[in-house]
């Protein structure tokens, strides 16, 4: 348990900032999921537009350090890669 004012606020501060990664976590999942769904429904054009949509939401995120920008680009390489291997 925090003992001082500071050590008090801090853990205040702490939920609402993990809240709010979460919430940010949680946005950044989504969108993989719709560019994964669109290619599995097999509609190549949809699934370039909704991946161009979505490269925005995951670079917005890796800039905010909730993850890892590498990651980011892994995420983006293997939904591309997908896309590309669609007939």
């Amino acid at each position: 348990m925090a003992n001082s004012a500071q050590a008090r606020k801090r853990a205040r501060q702490a939920v609402k900032v993990n809240a709010h990664n979460a919430s940010l976590r949680s946005m950044l999942r989504t969108a993989i999921k719709k560019v994964t769904k669109a290619v599995e429904a097999g509609d190549k054009a949809a699934a370039t537009a909704t991946f161009a949509e979505n490269i925005s939401v995951i670079d917005r995120i890796a800039d905010k350090k909730i993850i890892h920008k590498n990651k980011a680009s892994r995420h983006k390489s293997r939904l591309s890669a997908a896309i590309k291997a669609m007939a």
